[in-house]
């Protein structure tokens, strides 16, 4: 068995004396008779040591016209003169040490000198394979450190297949630590710290590949059968080790330009497009979503390939439902466009939309259309998480109206149950953008249903000078309608029992359609019932009100009427510093106070 940190030659004549410099000469004492020249440096040596292990130099030798030929030239040597001044103490039987650093080189220069079997036993090619076979390939770091070396090696390493063997031991000897992990969860503690933490201890170590052999050796570990997390954990790793700044979630890039330099940035384009190709397919496997966002950031940084940026798209659309608001925030790169971009959150929205119609679909009955079905209560949690992020790009002066309509319009009627949070966004929006018309502000505001939007926004709604009239009016009317039935007693259920009538299907429809109907129907009794929570939340504090109205009219003289309406204003979460008092300049008024800002968590006052 070879040694791991020295290598002894087999040869039984002595060792020569060896002279400070290498390449003048390597005897002292004996002249030598021919110059070999790699790369530019020559190396004095002798024929005989040399023709009788390398099949190349005596080729060389033999086809010289002159016998007494002096001068040989070696062009394209692998590992250079270095890795040829070893092969040379080991034709002249010199003790050196072979190690994973230089064995990937010495089998290469090896090959190319044709030092085989064939001129004498035990030859180069020989010792090198021993030394890959009995240690490289039966540890993992040993293989990573050799298949490093590779990298700049010439294809004569792909030729002996160096690289090839060293990617199947990575990965065999990965699924090995990974049985015996295993058998240790089951002998020891869960709870040990000490083993959770040298479970997977490779995935530092695959970081020092180039970016092609990694890819090898991800591919060899999901064919062998390592875990999907444990690969995900590597693509991790090796994406903030070699993607600069992935791990930074900038919101702002004030100079909206790439600062990377085009070498730099192809070679982060390759490591993008490669280790999202790399990502386990398995839906078991939960990849982090602030890594799937810093790896959309960094694909449109590098300006990666569109499918690329579209599978990163559809994985976040996946758990959408699950995204912070802070990680929707991507700035935009292109010059003169918005501050975000939004272009690619409407895309996850759409591919979101998409997955919920197709979980529908599959689920071709009426249990998944139940109030807690996992689809509808996941379409409630992204109406509110595109309403905060409709707030947030609201104030950017370069946002476009149609921009922010088509985020608005795309999510149906069912994704709110209330409103509160689209009338916010809308009122920052037309307070940042004031140079809108009347038209476009009508045509904004027609998104906000009246009859979803709660006591304290109805009540903030009627007194801002940034909506339309129209707007207002419909606000007071649904207000009179909603105080006539907290007198009378009444819930909506004249209301709600007109939706239901209104979705009964025909008897003329076909299966199909009468199902799409029957769906729809369910839909909306479903936002009906949460609505009529809501308002039953509206009725009990309006009865707190009327009581203490009730209690207020002995002391004060004043009616019920007057001390109810005087008890609604004070609902004020959405009140402007002014005390809600309304201006009566209408439009004109929004000019003053339309200054745009970029900070974070705006009011709407």
């Amino acid at each position: 068995m070879v040694s791991e940190t020295s290598f002894s030659s087999y040869n039984r004549s002595p060792t020569p004396k060896f002279c400070n410099s290498f390449t003048t000469r390597i005897f002292s004492d004996v002249a030598g008779d021919v110059t070999i020249v790699v790369d530019g440096e020559s190396f004095l040596l002798h024929k005989f040591p040399l023709v009788s292990r390398s099949g190349k130099i005596r080729k060389m030798v033999a086809d010289a016209k002159d016998s007494n030929i002096s001068k040989l030239e070696l062009l394209n040597l692998p590992g250079g003169p270095q890795t040829f001044e070893l092969a040379m103490k080991f034709c002249y039987g010199m003790n050196f040490e072979i190690t994973c650093a230089n064995v990937a080189r010495l089998r290469c220069a090896a090959e190319y000198l044709d030092m085989t079997e064939n001129y004498r036993e035990e030859n180069l090619i020989e010792r090198t394979e021993v030394y890959l076979n009995e240690v490289v390939v039966q540890s993992l770091e040993k293989s990573v450190e050799v298949l490093s070396t590779c990298e700049m090696l010439p294809p004569i390493a792909e030729e002996v297949g160096i690289p090839s063997r060293c990617v199947e031991a990575i990965a065999m000897n990965a699924c090995k630590e990974q049985l015996v992990s295993g058998l240790s969860r089951l002998e020891c503690d869960s709870e040990s710290t000490e083993l959770r933490s040298g479970l997977e201890w490779w995935v530092e170590d695959l970081s020092v590949l180039r970016i092609d052999f990694y890819q090898r050796v991800i591919c060899a570990m999901g064919r062998m059968g390592v875990r999907p997390d444990s690969i995900v954990g590597s693509l991790v790793h090796y994406a903030q080790a070699s993607l600069k700044g992935i791990g930074k979630c900038q919101i702002w890039n004030p100079a909206r330009t790439r600062p990377t330099s085009g070498l730099v940035e192809n070679d982060q384009k390759a490591i993008v497009e490669t280790l999202v190709s790399l990502m386990p397919t398995e839906k078991s496997s939960s990849i982090p979503m602030n890594f799937l966002f810093g790896m959309l950031r960094m694909a449109i940084m590098v300006d990666a390939t569109i499918a690329c940026k579209l599978e990163l798209e559809r994985r976040i659309a996946l758990r959408l439902e699950v995204v912070l608001l802070d990680d929707l925030l991507i700035p935009s790169v292109q010059t003169g466009d918005s501050l975000f971009d939004v272009d690619t959150v409407h895309r996850i929205l759409v591919n979101f939309l998409q997955r919920i119609e197709e979980e529908e679909n599959e689920d071709y009955g009426y249990e998944s259309e139940c109030l807690g079905s996992p689809s509808h209560g996941s379409m409630l949690k992204v109406g509110q998480l595109i309403d905060a992020y409709l707030a947030e790009i609201a104030p950017d002066p370069y946002l476009s109206l149609q921009k922010f309509i088509a985020m608005i319009e795309i999510l149906p009627d069912y994704a709110r149950v209330i409103d509160d949070g689209l009338y916010r966004a809308i009122d920052i929006y037309l307070k940042a953008h004031s140079m809108l018309t009347d038209n476009e502000c009508k045509k904004l505001c027609k998104f906000i249903d009246c009859q979803k939007l709660s006591q304290e926004a109805c009540n903030h709604a009627a007194q801002n000078d940034r909506l339309p009239v129209q707007m207002a009016v419909r606000v007071l009317y649904f207000e009179q309608l909603r105080l006539k039935d907290a007198l009378s007693g009444s819930s909506g259920d004249g209301f709600l029992s007109q939706r239901i009538s209104s979705g009964v299907p025909s008897a003329a429809m076909s299966p199909r359609d009468n199902y799409a109907s029957l769906r729809r129907e369910n839909r909306e009794l479903k936002l009906e019932v949460s609505r009529m929570r809501v308002r039953l939340s509206e009725l009990e504090k309006e009865q707190t009100f009327m009581k203490q109205g009730m209690i207020d009219k002995a002391g004060n003289g004043k009616t019920f009427l007057t001390s109810l309406s005087k008890g609604i204003g004070r609902i004020g979460i959405f009140s402007g510093p002014a005390g809600g008092k309304r201006h009566k300049n209408g439009r004109k008024s929004r000019g003053a106070d339309g200054k745009t800002g970029r900070s974070r968590r705006h009011s709407v006052s």
